[in-house]
């Protein structure tokens, strides 16, 4: 991976080979789209227990991920103790009371309107549980110097997006939460300094009486996401 000495490059066999005939392709393809698009953002959580063991595979499959140099620069807080998700609420919502009173802007929080979200989070209660994910902005090495890594937002970001698949593979949905500012989730969960919050996701099961609003199922069509030059 990375170490203080240089490291040479050294080439291995690739060790893994999806064999697929064109016709194959396309078909898997299709089940992939078909089965992400029955992916949904919910709030309304079930109090359904949710075994840790799917949560670390999940987290392991995030883990993955293709990142800058390889340096993997993320870390994953799993959190189902009650105390610690709530504590973590009314911090969270004391954040968003000042954002919806005014800290946002206008034209953020009518953005938001179709959304139909607001301060009250009750879902960082309910839901079993909380991912807190944090990006390592630096590394530091066991003598207390620092190393640097490299595109920390894009490969963080591509590790989020491979754990919210595998926990839609797994039947759960997860809600992305992004207070503003986040700083006090490192306190909150043991995080060194080199670490930025970026996000929480709320994992669970939905409500029986469970909703999503209307505009997230308006997504832009192919030709507005695609340009092709071939």
């Amino acid at each position: 991976m990375f170490a203080k000495e240089k490291l040479n490059y050294q080439p291995v066999a690739l060790p893994d080979r999806h064999h697929l005939t064109d016709e194959q392709m396309l078909e898997e393809a299709r089940a992939f789209h078909t089965f992400m698009q029955r992916r949904h953002t919910v709030r309304d959580y079930s109090d359904r227990p949710v075994d840790r063991a799917v949560i670390e595979h999940c987290i392991a499959t995030a883990g993955l991920a293709p990142s800058g140099a390889n340096h993997q620069p993320w870390h994953f807080v799993a959190i189902s103790d009650p105390a610690a998700k709530h504590e973590i609420r009314l911090a969270a919502e004391e954040e968003e009371k000042q954002f919806y009173a005014g800290n946002a802007g206008d034209e953020w929080l009518k953005a938001l309107e179709p959304i139909g979200t607001d301060a009250d989070k009750p879902h960082l209660d309910i839901a079993p549980w909380l991912i807190v994910i944090f990006a390592q902005r630096y590394g530091v090495f066991e003598d207390g110097t620092r190393y640097k890594n490299y595109y920390v937002p894009e490969s963080v970001g591509i590790a989020t997006g491979f754990l919210i698949a595998a926990l839609h593979h797994a039947g759960l949905t997860a809600l992305t939460h992004t207070p503003n500012p986040m700083k006090f989730l490192n306190g909150l969960c043991g995080r060194p300094e080199s670490e930025k919050a970026v996000m929480i996701l709320a994992v669970g099961h939905p409500a029986e009486d469970a909703t999503v609003p209307a505009v997230a199922k308006v997504k832009k069509p192919l030709e507005e996401i695609l340009t092709i030059k071939d």
